[in-house]
């Protein structure tokens, strides 16, 4: 069990990571909206963080 939480713990900081390299600040704040909205179990929390995340990943519309 310890194991699976330290492997959980390095996937969650390495996306976080590599989400806000890619995406700057917006990518993390919808990263941390959506990681706390599913540990708190808030669905609206973690709507929004996803829709932050999915926003950033369309990109402009032209």
């Amino acid at each position: 069990m310890p194991a699976f939480a330290l492997l959980s713990a390095f996937f969650i900081v390495g996306s976080e990571q590599v989400i806000q390299v890619k995406y700057g600040v917006a990518g993390a704040i919808g990263m941390l909206l959506l990681t706390v909205g599913i540990k708190a179990k808030s669905p609206a929390v973690s709507s929004v963080g996803a829709v932050v995340l999915a926003l950033l990943v369309a990109g402009p519309a032209l």
